[in-house]
């Protein structure tokens, strides 16, 4: 946010739109959705199972990397913008791509005869 208003007149930042967001938070980056509700803890889904947690982990590299796609969109010709919203969608990918070699390797261990997943501090379990 400090980089696209540096230099910018109150006017200007009122013209774009910026207001309101100037009046909360000056120039600093606010972690927020686009239709403006602020990030919280509720967006993380953890589930204390590996594989759930890889397969929210995909998924959330996914939509990342579908938001980057939408927002160079959107500035197709601001190259000071889209350079970086490109570097940032490309390092979706390969977190993608790392979530997805994780996973397999904890298929594949499951799926060893010898690995057993239990909790053995509950004795329902043992």
């Amino acid at each position: 946010m400090h980089q696209l208003t540096k230099g910018a007149s109150i006017e200007e930042i009122k013209a774009a739109g910026l207001g309101a967001y100037y009046t909360d938070h000056g120039v600093d980056v606010y972690p927020q959705a686009a239709s403006g509700v602020p990030f919280n803890a509720a967006v993380l889904a953890c589930k204390g199972d590996p594989i759930a947690n890889l397969q929210e982990d995909l998924a959330a590299e996914q939509k990342a990397r579908a938001t980057y796609e939408k927002l160079i969109d959107l500035c197709h010709d601001e190259p000071d913008i889209i350079d970086p919203l490109r570097f940032l969608r490309e390092r979706e990918v390969v977190h993608f791509q790392r979530f997805g070699e994780a996973l397999r390797g904890i298929q594949d261990k499951l799926a060893d005869k010898k690995y057993y997943m239990n909790n053995c501090n509950n004795p329902c379990m043992n």
